[in-house]
């Protein structure tokens, strides 16, 4: 509920206060969080440090896809902007190694979980200080009339550019009048959202929404499913996150340069469904009693590699879609709805079928998250938007031009 929190705060204020001050103070308070969760002294503490936690992760989301989007040149949006959010799994990788060395079934190093929230604290630290070199977006600078900043910037990025090619830069020929305002109402916001944008709202919710199910349903039976089934130890389980974690980040590695190339729409199809449709082999086989812990393993392997790029393109539809005054808003708002369906309904359905036992339960429900990328796959072939290549104010006009 945390991130949940975060996302709606700091997706408003995000749209307000400009981008750079915010993804420091959400990353500040991730900070704090984590550091605080290594001190807790009972569950209470540790819940709410955990919450705090979450305010800040949540609020990240709208923050830096509003930076990557604005900054990034159009031919390579697509990619870095798959890169940088399947990176999450580098740090679930680390983490999954982390905790089978900090926490041990035997307890021969008592407190490792407070050692591996503490290095994740620090951790954080180093990359607060890098992002003092991330200026603020431009457009945002524009939109609320500080246009001497945002030639400013501009100017440097321009002559880094110059200096990297060598040679001049071709002259601007396309002008956008826009008429600054300090503040835009919500009201304003939610009249072009559900208004003159509402397939595109469509789109964002159903791409959020799926991949958010798929993930909870796997994650939140993930333990489960190699113990119970499997005999796998709990202390084993962290092993098999690794291979998945990895397969979440080369996904988008490998195939992020095709979203700038082939197409945002032909390739957000071509993820959901490929992901869909290998769960549904996977369920199958899990439902005949087929597989091993291994090759159950190499099955999720094999799903995310394409859903990771997926879930990452549904962030990159929300934050590119929207005018520039609702875009941080979008991501927040749309990772909110994803979340109450994916992360909250998700685990509420499977921990359901998880009492009624057996393989069964459990297959239907893993045909259903299946069935809904798939779905989702549809609506993007359906309503997605051809964006690469493309000017942010050419997919979609600031509200203020």
């Amino acid at each position: 509920m945390g991130a949940v929190g975060g996302a709606v705060l700091f997706g408003w204020l995000t749209d307000r206060l400009g981008r750079r001050a915010i993804f420091n103070l959400t990353l500040g308070i991730y900070i704090v969080g984590v550091l605080l969760t290594a001190c807790s002294w009972n569950m209470w503490s540790f819940v709410f440090f955990r919450f705090v936690t979450g305010l800040g992760i949540g609020g990240e989301y709208a923050a830096i896809n509003s930076a990557i989007d604005e900054l990034i040149p159009a031919r390579v949006r697509g990619r870095v902007d798959l890169i940088v959010n399947g990176s999450y799994w580098i740090g679930a990788a680390a983490g999954a190694v982390g905790s089978m060395a900090l926490v041990t079934d035997n307890g021969s190093f008592p407190g490792g979980w407070r050692l591996g929230f503490a290095i994740g604290g620090v951790l954080a630290m180093v990359v607060l200080l890098f992002r003092r070199w991330i200026p603020e977006s431009p457009r945002w600078l524009v939109t609320h009339g500080r246009h001497e900043e945002a030639h400013e910037v501009c100017s440097e990025i321009e002559e880094r550019v110059e200096d990297h090619v060598g040679r001049r830069l071709e002259p601007v020929e396309e002008l956008l009048t826009v008429h600054p305002r300090r503040v835009f109402g919500f009201r304003m916001i939610q009249k072009a959202m559900i208004g003159h944008y509402k397939l595109r709202s469509i789109l964002a919710l159903v791409l959020m929404a799926a991949q958010a199910f798929l993930y909870n349903a796997v994650f939140f039976t993930y333990g489960q499913v190699l113990t119970r089934f499997e005999h796998v130890t709990p202390h084993q389980v962290g092993a098999f996150i690794l291979p998945l974690a990895i397969s979440n980040f080369l996904g988008p590695l490998l195939l992020g340069h095709l979203f700038d190339t082939v197409g945002r729409r032909r390739m957000i199809f071509l993820t959901y469904a490929v992901s869909g449709v290998l769960m549904i082999g996977v369920a199958i086989a899990f439902a005949g009693g087929h597989l091993t812990a291994m090759t159950q393993t190499a099955g999720w392997v094999a799903i995310f590699f394409f859903a990771s790029p997926a879930a990452s393109a549904a962030y990159l539809t929300a934050s590119e879609i929207f005018p520039l005054e609702t875009r941080a808003m979008a991501i927040s708002l749309f990772y909110v709805l994803g979340t109450l369906v994916g992360g909250v309904g998700a685990p509420f359905l499977f921990g359901i079928l998880i009492d009624m036992g057996g393989r069964m339960p459990l297959t239907a429900g893993y045909v259903g998250a299946a069935l809904l990328m798939i779905a989702a796959a549809f609506t993007a072939l359906a309503f997605g938007i051809d964006a690469e290549g493309k000017s942010l104010e050419k997919i979609a006009r600031p509200l203020s031009g």
